[in-house]
């Protein structure tokens, strides 16, 4: 090999091994300063997009509004699993930053202006993010399918969510005048203006809510409140008779076994009555076991086995 040859060979080697240096080097500079990107920057804002192609989209409009129907469903679902939270406030959802649930929602209904279900959707869970976006897409819900009583239906339930009892009563209003319309829209008028706020007027609309639920995500939120509400009841009743034991003998039962003869007895509203498990003990609405906190002498829902909220 020539002089020249052998001169041209380190220098290519050298190049390489400073090349590799540098990568090396740089490499290390950008992962010890990488910036970490708020979790909002991976949801896509293309996803926005699919409703400028309405009339342009040669017939598939409902096929499309399908589409961001099935993946808000996912969007959520997501957030939920990815979350390192330990406990979610169903009332608050903010802390997912579901920045685009809302867009989606949009989007939907403005390819199918009679998609009842995602209207339906977005009045159960928007008001855990944003209530005003809850309102302005029920509100849409409303002038795009005037025939529908449901629409108005929702839009009071928001009202109620908020505590604003005047508001929601003239929605129910508006709604017990289309056609069709059942008494309970009428009658949910007078509570709203007596009492909004009660335990039982929340229990008589998610049974409507339940009754004429036209998917199975509303009824399965329907189906939630209700359970966490009569979960609220029985609690209420056990504590009560805890509470009196414990007056009349100084301490707190080893057990709720020990006071199922007063459970028995004791009444609950709605005619319902307590339930057990085939092992005999005491279970919420769900299906799972009451603990009891013998240091406070209450009734506790089981967080790890139960889907009603522990508050």
């Amino acid at each position: 090999m020539s002089r020249n040859s052998k001169t041209s060979l380190i220098l290519t080697a050298a190049a390489v091994g400073v090349g590799f240096a540098a990568v090396f080097g740089l490499s290390g500079f950008i992962e010890r300063n990488k910036i970490t990107l708020n979790e909002d920057y991976y949801d896509s804002d293309l996803l926005l997009e699919g409703k400028r192609l309405k009339g342009f989209a040669l017939g598939t409009e409902g096929l499309l509004a399908d589409w961001y129907w099935m993946r808000s469903l996912q969007y959520i679902g997501d957030k939920l699993a990815k979350t390192e939270l330990e406990n979610i406030n169903i009332e608050d959802l903010t802390s997912l930053r579901p920045r685009l649930l809302y867009p989606m929602l949009d989007n939907a209904t403005d390819l199918d202006p009679k998609f009842l279900a995602v209207y339906t959707y977005g009045a159960m869970v928007l008001p855990a993010i944003d209530k005003q976006q809850a309102i302005a897409l029920t509100e849409k819900a409303v002038v795009n399918n005037p025939e529908s009583w449901r629409m108005l239906q929702y839009l009071g339930y928001i009202y109620w969510r908020m505590g604003e009892y005047e508001k929601a009563a003239e929605a129910y209003e508006r709604g017990s005048r289309i056609p069709g319309a059942p008494k309970f829209m009428t009658m949910m008028v007078a509570s709203m203006r007596t009492k909004g706020g009660s335990r039982e007027t929340a229990r008589e609309m998610y049974q409507q809510m339940l009754n004429e639920a036209q998917d199975q995500q509303t009824r399965n939120n329907a189906q939630f409140r209700l359970n966490e509400i009569d979960s609220l009841n029985e609690r209420d009743v056990i504590d009560r008779i805890l509470g009196e034991r414990l007056a009349a003998t100084g301490s707190c039962p080893q057990s709720l076994r020990e006071i199922f003869p007063e459970l028995r007895a004791a009444e609950l509203p709605n005619e319902r009555t307590f339930q057990v498990d085939p092992s005999g003990e005491l279970v919420d609405p769900s299906g799972a076991r009451y603990l009891l906190d013998r240091d406070a002498c209450k009734a506790l829902i089981d967080p790890e086995r139960s889907t009603i909220p522990p508050g």
